[in-house]
């Protein structure tokens, strides 16, 4: 049925349901109510849009969907057109020049403060000013990245725990499913499809939907590109959303001017660091796919609970449904991910927190205030933490904010201040652990007893691979190739922490 006959004034799922089945879906909608099963449950999330523009275009998006042979984890065109409306919820008028002027001065005064607070020198790409569809543009490829992974993943466990049931090739089996779920008896799949192409396809829609959804919401909260913890652009830039910027100011003490420098503040100086740790973006992206790619379903105990229901027994199949035999299952690898995802978010978030209230201090009167409200924000969770949860399966707050910040505070005390602080970064292997944002004054000498226990090794493996004799006897041909008397210090000993 073609969505320009489909009644607006129907609910959002109602209106899905006739998209997909067309003349069948009374039938359909009918017998699902006859076995107590509520036909409303297919919008339990919320994922469905309720302007009604908004929904015709997921309507138009589903059909072209199972018309194509496109079998991606998730409909970007669905995400895109969805997220674009979701952001324009409330308006998003283009930016003015005056708006514009507003935040790049914020963001350029910012640097000059933080020159003062950070041996990170400043981003080299420039400052912008964004509404919210611009944010959405600028950010969508970086959430591509971040979902299609587990996308991915769970499409292939759904498949593989539901397609031997549903017959992945042919219609072995599909009848008596279809019935099972009150759905007419022979009811043909849209587009002719297998059973295993349509859960792909219907997965593909859910998760454009979800992506579509969470980018839309976003985009009506955050700040800039870096709010949830993990940089949203390929190419680091500060950046921030003007309106957003100025909803927050509304009804605070502080003036919105020194709200957008605050703000501009932690903007750029995510930014840099981002930049000039080139590895923390890609560590941090790699953690949240080791935990997308440990996604299963556990089949035994589906194929158990499935086999015990009676498909006409309504109370019995939501007891099913609710039991959360369909959820996906946590392994230990990836708590283990998990865990280091939350430290790493707790260590950048707290950097930033720790050396924007560094330069705001002398500048801001309201800096303290600030600071403890965007601290108090972050760790009560709010639409763009469960937008995020919802999309990837990870809640990315950083519970231990505080004492990232207090260990980098701890650190930048030390007699070689903010540059030691800021060294941490060089390189992956010095990052504290959960343990040092336990007892952050002890960072030092645990640093240190490794530093001598690193040594130790070191000089141990030289002995055993008789490596021990480094003064050359007079007038002995220096080496070859990277010998010390040619270069200098080896490698390993220049870089060594």
């Amino acid at each position: 049925m073609s969505p320009d006959h489909i009644d607006p004034t129907q609910p959002p799922w109602e209106q899905m349901l006739r998209a997909l089945l067309g003349d069948q879906a009374d039938e359909a909608i009918a017998q699902m109510r006859e076995r107590g099963i509520d036909p409303a449950a297919l919008d339990a999330g919320g994922a469905l849009p309720h302007d009604p523009a908004a929904m015709q275009q997921v309507l138009a998006q589903v059909q072209r969907l199972f018309a194509s042979g496109d079998d991606q984890p998730v409909n970007w065109e669905m995400a895109h057109d969805l997220a674009r409306q979701q952001a324009a919820v409330g308006g998003d008028p283009a930016l003015s020049s005056a708006k514009q002027r507003e935040v790049l001065d914020a963001l350029s005064v910012a640097e000059l403060w933080l020159d003062a607070a950070t041996e990170l020198p400043p981003s080299t790409a420039p400052a912008r000013a964004w509404s919210r569809a611009e944010w959405v543009e600028a950010t969508l490829p970086t959430w591509r990245t971040l979902t299609d992974p587990v996308a991915s993943s769970l499409s292939a466990a759904l498949v593989d725990a539901l397609g031997g049931q549903l017959g992945d090739d042919d219609d072995s089996g599909l009848d008596d499913q279809l019935r099972g779920l009150g759905l007419p008896e022979g009811m043909a799949l849209p587009g002719g499809l297998a059973p295993g192409q349509l859960l792909r396809r219907l997965g593909s829609a859910v998760f454009g939907l979800q992506v579509g959804q969470a980018a839309g919401t976003l985009a009506r909260d955050v700040f800039g590109t870096t709010d949830i913890g993990l940089p949203l652009l390929d190419v680091p830039a500060p950046a921030l959303v003007a309106a957003n910027v100025d909803a927050f100011a509304e009804g605070l003490d502080a003036p919105v001017e020194e709200v957008r420098l605050f703000l501009a503040l932690r903007e750029a100086a995510a930014t840099r660091l981002f930049t000039h740790v080139p590895w923390l973006r890609a560590h941090l992206l790699a953690l949240v796919e080791t935990y997308a790619r440990g996604i299963s379903i556990d089949v035994d105990q589906l194929e158990q609970a499935v086999g015990s229901i009676d498909p006409t027994d309504a109370e019995a199949l939501q007891a099913a449904l609710s039991s959360g035999v369909f959820a996906p299952q946590t392994t230990p690898e990836q708590q283990a991910a998990l865990g280091r995802l939350e430290t790493a978010l707790a260590l950048v978030e707290g950097w930033v927190d720790e050396v924007s209230a560094t330069a705001a201090l002398a500048h801001l009167p309201h800096s303290v205030a600030l600071r403890e409200m965007i601290r108090r924000r972050r760790a009560a969770g709010g639409p763009a933490e469960q937008a995020f949860a919802n999309l990837v399966g990870l809640e990315l707050r950083p519970r231990r904010l505080r004492d990232a910040a207090a260990l980098w505070a701890q650190i930048a005390r030390g007699p070689d201040g903010a540059a030691a602080r800021d060294a941490v970064w060089d390189h992956p292997d010095l990052m504290p652990t959960a343990e040092d944002l336990d007892d952050p004054a002890g960072y030092a000498t645990r640093r240190t007893a490794a530093a001598d226990e690193s040594a130790d090794l070191d000089r141990a493996l030289a002995e055993i691979l008789g490596e021990d004799t480094p003064q050359d006897e007079p007038g002995q041909d220096a080496p070859d190739q990277n010998g010390p008397d040619q270069d200098g210090p080896g490698q390993d000993e220049t870089e060594r922490p």
